[in-house]
C-alpha cells in the first residue's frame, strides 16, 4: 500500500516509517491495529527522537500510560546521552536553565514535564509533583505546562469536596 507521505516532508524519518505512522493514525479507532503499526515504526526507527516523541504522544492519547511513560523516559535518556547531561538534578538544573532555549533542551524539558503528566494520570502524585515542580522552577513562561500540573496537584481540597 503506497501512502502519500509527501504531506509530511518536514518529518525527517524514512518513508517506510512515515507510512507506518500514517497507518497508525488512519487506524486510530482500531487500537490493536494502530498500536501494531506504532510498534513497527518504533522497531524500524530505533532510537530516532522524532519517532519516540510521536510514540509518546500516541500512547498518551490512547491512554496507554505505561508505554507513554516508557517512551518519554527513552526520549529523556536519548537527549541526556546526546547532550552529555548529568543524572543528578542539582547538577542538571543550572544546565537546563542556561540552555533552555536550545531545541534539544526544550525537547528534554517537554519530555520531562510529559513524564510528570503521565505519572499524575497513573496516580503517582508525589513523583508527578516533584517533576512538575522541577520543570516549573526552570520554566518561567509555563511553556511546558508544569506549573499548571503542579498547581493542580498541590491545590487544597475544597470544603465542598
Amino acid at each position: 500500500m503506497q501512502l502519500d507521505t509527501n504531506r509530511f516532508s518536514w518529518f525527517q524519518v524514512p518513508e517506510d516509517v512515515k507510512q507506518l505512522l500514517i497507518l497508525a493514525a488512519e487506524s486510530w479507532e482500531n487500537t490493536s491495529q494502530s498500536e501494531k503499526y506504532m510498534h513497527q515504526a518504533l522497531a524500524k526507527a530505533g532510537e530516532n527522537t522524532d519517532i519516540l516523541v510521536s510514540a509518546y504522544r500516541f500512547f498518551y492519547y490512547k491512554n496507554n500510560y505505561p508505554l507513554a511513560l516508557q517512551t518519554a523516559i527513552k526520549v529523556l535518556d536519548k537527549i541526556k546521552e546526546l547532550e552529555n547531561l548529568p543524572d543528578d538534578w542539582e547538577q542538571l538544573q543550572p544546565i537546563l536553565v542556561k540552555r533552555q532555549e536550545e531545541p534539544q533542551i526544550r525537547l528534554y524539558l517537554n519530555a520531562y514535564a510529559a513524564s510528570g503528566m503521565v505519572l499524575a494520570r497513573s496516580g503517582e502524585f508525589e513523583q508527578a509533583k516533584q517533576i512538575s515542580n522541577r520543570v516549573k522552577s526552570i520554566d518561567n513562561n509555563n511553556d511546558f505546562g508544569a506549573g499548571f500540573l503542579f498547581d493542580i496537584l498541590t491545590r487544597p481540597a475544597d470544603e465542598d469536596d
